[in-house]
């Protein structure tokens, strides 16, 4: 069956055949097993396709799956033996050439789940100026860079290319890079379609397109963005949809663009990581700004979460003078300012990152060990996403969400839907209670200051200013996400563990 013909179970409006996508696969699809529908879904729940073709069995080490030997070289020198569940279920069906739909939590290991079987499949080939061979579509500035970061060693032992396409950064160099030939791009959507329209990137010779973080690109009102850009890669090509939630919002996708894909979902409930404490602590108001204080005075480094940007910088100048080593982090602050100030939280200058949901996703800071909701987030995937900056690659850590007297009855639904029993404590600044569960702490008082590395900026020749103004704007319109609230970039240093 043609892939844009749709079926009665699948209300979704044909495509002309002038519309770039073409027939998929010449056999009947086996999206649903034959005739059969799939399972019938609560409103918000995610219905898993029927799949025709069983999936292969798991691998149990790198070394017995199909992939060039410089590939597996590579591995053995980062220190990569043994697949991570979500790698091991996947890999084989995906270096097989199979669609695949992945599910686990952050920090599982879905990047080198998916990255691998691009690259090994990608091996070899030779991309012409301005026509990748493979396609890693993301929803945010920090995990394109994070997903090119961990990408980077594996891709560079098969001599292939890899550029990153996203808004807030030079537009001119990503054209660069993508005149020279790379043969994988990972992009955020916004960005993507400018340079398409700009006629700096044609994507009808991906044979490999991996969506991450699918949820979230629904959640961030991209599809009207994805979809056309879905429909303009080969259509007989390879599709892999990853995310750490799964719900009705990517059923579009999945039914779309997906034929008989392997599915597998690791942690069920998406967010029940052995190594993470779960804890609410019940605080009243005209105490929990003292509450947080204490908190972000703790040793080791943290991440706090509150819902606006007005009210993350008012808290990081407050931590800053109480003595705190903190910086803002939020969608307000331009993409030099956000890399900077979280590649300051990784090597310690920062110790405690304050931050908007921008932070929720697309960061892996090793020896994070508290993720502090000082604003409890709106819904159930908001929490797993910031506590998923935790607990990263078997490592522990604990989630503290602050909880005011009329936001309990809230909070128990959120964790009810999260699949999460938390600890629930009352709690005061200066108590026993609070630096036992936090390891909170008297600051010290005395302010201090987070210096910024200076930067040589590099020279412009001959460009005048109307020219200079001219392209910042071009670069604000080209942002690679929403224009409110787009992220920024972080780097993996776990071996296997990505976002």
């Amino acid at each position: 069956m043609n892939r844009t013909a749709r079926s009665k179970d699948r209300p979704f409006r044909a495509r002309s055949a002038d519309s770039g996508r073409g027939g998929r696969r010449s056999q009947p699809s086996k999206r649903f097993g034959g005739n059969r529908r799939r399972p019938a879904a609560r409103p918000g729940e995610f219905a898993p396709p029927v799949t025709h073709t069983p999936a292969l069995p798991p691998a149990e080490t790198f070394a017995e799956l199909d992939m060039p030997p410089a590939l597996s070289a590579s591995l053995a020198a980062e220190g990569v033996s043994v697949p991570f569940p979500i790698q091991a279920a996947t890999l084989p069906n995906s270096l097989a050439g199979r669609d695949v739909l992945g599910r686990g939590r952050t920090g599982s290991g879905k990047t080198l789940a998916f990255g691998l079987a691009l690259l090994a499949r990608t091996a070899g080939r030779r991309a012409e100026p301005g026509r990748p061979l493979a396609l890693i579509l993301v929803p945010t500035r920090e995990l394109a860079q994070q997903v090119t970061d961990a990408l980077t060693p594996y891709a560079r032992s098969l001599n292939l290319r890899l550029a990153t396409v996203v808004g807030g950064m030079s537009i001119g160099r990503q054209v660069s890079a993508l005149r020279g030939g790379a043969e994988v791009v990972v992009a955020t959507p916004g960005r993507l379609k400018d340079l398409i329209e700009r006629g700096d990137c044609r994507l009808n010779e991906v044979g490999i397109t991996v969506l991450d973080e699918a949820d979230q690109m629904a959640d961030m009102g991209f599809m009207p963005q994805v979809t056309p850009l879905l429909d303009q890669v080969r259509p007989e090509g390879q599709r892999m949809l990853f995310s750490a939630t799964l719900d009705r919002n990517v059923d579009l996708l999945v039914r779309r663009y997906l034929t008989d894909p392997v599915v597998h979902s690791v942690d069920p409930s998406a967010g029940a990581v052995t190594t993470m404490e779960h804890h609410l602590l019940h605080v009243h108001g005209a105490d929990k700004h003292a509450t947080t204080t204490e908190i972000a005075a703790r040793e080791g480094r943290s991440i706090m979460f509150l819902d606006t940007k007005h009210a993350v910088d008012k808290l990081t100048k407050h931590l800053l003078k109480s003595g705190v080593r903190a910086a803002a982090l939020h969608g307000g602050k331009s993409q030099p300012q956000r890399t900077r100030t979280l590649a300051q939280f990784k090597t310690g200058q920062v110790t405690v990152l304050v931050a908007t949901n921008v932070a929720a996703r697309g960061i892996h800071v090793d020896n994070l060990d508290l993720v502090v909701n000082v604003d409890p987030p709106s819904d159930h995937k908001d929490y797993l996403h910031r506590g998923g900056r935790t607990a990263r690659a078997g490592e522990s850590g604990s989630v503290v969400t602050l909880v005011l007297p009329d936001e309990r009855r809230e909070m128990d639904r959120l964790m009810a839907d999260a699949g999460i029993t938390p600890q629930s404590t009352k709690v005061r600044s200066g108590e026993a209670a609070l630096s036992r569960i936090t390891g909170a702490r008297t600051p010290s008082g005395i302010p201090v200051t987070i210096t910024a590395p200076v930067v040589e900026r590099p020279k412009r020749g001959g460009s005048s200013t109307r020219g200079r103004r001219s392209r910042s704007a071009q670069a604000r319109r080209s942002a690679g996400a929403p224009r409110t609230g787009t992220p920024a970039s972080g780097r993996r240093t776990s071996p296997g563990a990505a976002a």
